[in-house]
């Protein structure tokens, strides 16, 4: 058999209108004073006070979560410029050591065709040529060779220089390389003059 709940609720209801009206007739007519002002607004300042603590406190809360937030953002940015300016400091780098590797075969190609002429100039007749030419184009031929030398080491250590490396890309062996380049060049010249 259903229950009617809501016919239940209604004489509950009902019941404590009667009960609440028995008692008015019943109890005597003093009505209670009306609360004083200061009372009302030490009551609100009771109210007050934790509901401020607890806005307070939620807003401290917000804010170190934004500023942790924000720090960890800059930080991320932070890293991310400084992994930027590593890549471009290494493309940098890197596109110096293909200029300088391209330098230097340049200086290996003109010794090697140098050292090939002066050959030449050999063989076509500087048999006839005095004693202190020959002697200056053998010492040009050395110094070719010594320049081809010089540009092959040199590529091998522009090759193998790491690409973070702080190492300027020019090394030692290819400023050798050019200086002995010119310098055989230059006895190769003045020995045809002699």
């Amino acid at each position: 058999m259903p229950v009617n709940f809501a016919g239940l609720f209604r004489a509950f209801e009902t019941m404590m209108v009667l009960r609440e009206a028995a008692k008015r007739f019943t109890a005597p007519e003093t009505s209670p004073p009306p609360p004083s002002p200061a009372a009302m607004q030490s009551l609100a300042g009771q109210l007050e006070a934790p509901l401020t603590n607890v806005v307070v406190a939620a807003l401290k809360e917000a804010f170190n979560r934004d500023h942790a937030r924000l720090e960890l953002e800059r930080a991320q940015l932070e890293e991310e410029r400084r992994r930027a300016e590593q890549a471009l400091r290494q493309e940098l780098r890197r596109q110096a050591a293909d200029r300088e590797l391209g330098r230097l075969r340049l200086l290996a190609v003109v010794s090697l065709v140098g050292w090939m002429a002066s050959i030449g100039v050999f063989a076509a007749g500087i048999a006839g040529a005095s004693v202190f030419a020959r002697v200056l184009l053998a010492v040009g031929w050395v110094l070719l060779l010594g320049a081809l030398g010089m540009a092959f080491t040199a590529q091998g250590q522009v090759g193998s220089a790491a690409p973070d490396g702080d190492r300027p890309v020019t090394t030692a062996a290819a400023q050798a390389s050019l200086w002995l380049l010119i310098s055989g060049l230059a006895a190769g010249a003045f020995s045809l003059l002699l």
